[in-house]
């Protein structure tokens, strides 16, 4: 099985506790390009988020592309152009917005390139993402908001028992309706039904005529599942949750342990 495409989840996987991409896990990704294989970095991030690393990569040719948005979005990684998009409207975000003010949880919802927030107590999560992804953020009450805006996910974001708590109450046709899993304790994501990382990896590689069983995914939570079971070699790393663990066809080591590094010098290199 050659493997052409490798698509890496970012938190967790490819960077380490410290948000860092170690030498190891570059020099090695830098080497499965040089064979013309495909990095493509699959996140839950908005483009803002993933720039810095695809520089550091030097992702950034013509015919390089990466997943944002879990899947909401496939870009141009040099400059973010969309090539393949499926979003959420304006009724969705009323929809969640309104569980959100019931449950007693944060919400947020992501634009292409912002962050917004109908909570004036703005939440320390959403502050926390912000900080983290670069991305700019907004205070804008529900009658404020655009309605013609597109959506590539919301999210209900609060303390983890807080909101282990809000997902036990969403209603059946919510998860019937859309595609909604946690990316971390305290995040939980709300995409089009369509919408997965899975589907995003499959997107991007029938737009590369990659067949399925030359794609390698490597992921850690829960918003990983879908592109490892889609992938012809789904790779868990070491510190994943254990329903990843269970579905992956192999186990590489933790993000402390160079992990993605290990698999791709096992199975590409």
């Amino acid at each position: 099985m050659a493997i052409e495409l490798i698509a890496i989840d970012m938190d967790g996987t490819l960077l380490n506790p410290q948000h860092q991409i170690t030498p190891a896990v570059k020099q090695a990704l830098t080497a499965a390009r040089a064979k013309g294989v495909h990095v493509v970095l699959a996140t839950g991030r908005p483009y803002v988020g993933v720039q810095d690393y695809l520089r550091q990569l030097d992702i950034q040719g013509e015919g390089d592309f990466c997943i944002t948005y879990n899947g909401a979005l496939v870009l141009k990684a040099v400059d973010g152009a969309c090539v393949l998009q499926e979003t959420l409207g304006f009724d969705d975000y009323l929809y969640f917005e309104q569980l959100a003010r019931e449950f007693g949880v944060h919400y947020q919802a992501f634009d292409f390139d912002t962050l917004y927030t109908p909570n004036k107590d703005i939440g320390k999560y959403t502050v926390h993402e912000s900080q983290m992804t670069g991305i700019p953020l907004k205070y804008r009450s529900v009658e404020e908001m655009d309605r013609t805006m597109r959506f590539p996910k919301v999210m209900m974001i609060d303390e983890p028992a807080l909101l282990d708590s809000a997902i036990a109450r969403l209603p059946a046709e919510a998860w019937d309706r859309y595609t909604i899993m946690k990316s971390a304790p305290y995040f939980l994501e709300i995409l089009h039904k369509n919408v997965d990382k899975g589907a995003g990896v499959r997107m991007l590689a029938e737009h590369l005529g990659i067949k399925q069983e030359n794609v390698m995914a490597l992921g850690d939570q829960a918003n990983d599942i879908a592109m490892i079971e889609y992938a012809g070699l789904g790779v868990a790393m070491g510190n994943a949750i254990p329903e990843l663990k269970e579905i992956a066809q192999h186990v590489t080591g933790a993000n402390t342990e160079d992990g993605v590094a290990r698999a791709v010098e096992k199975f590409v290199l």
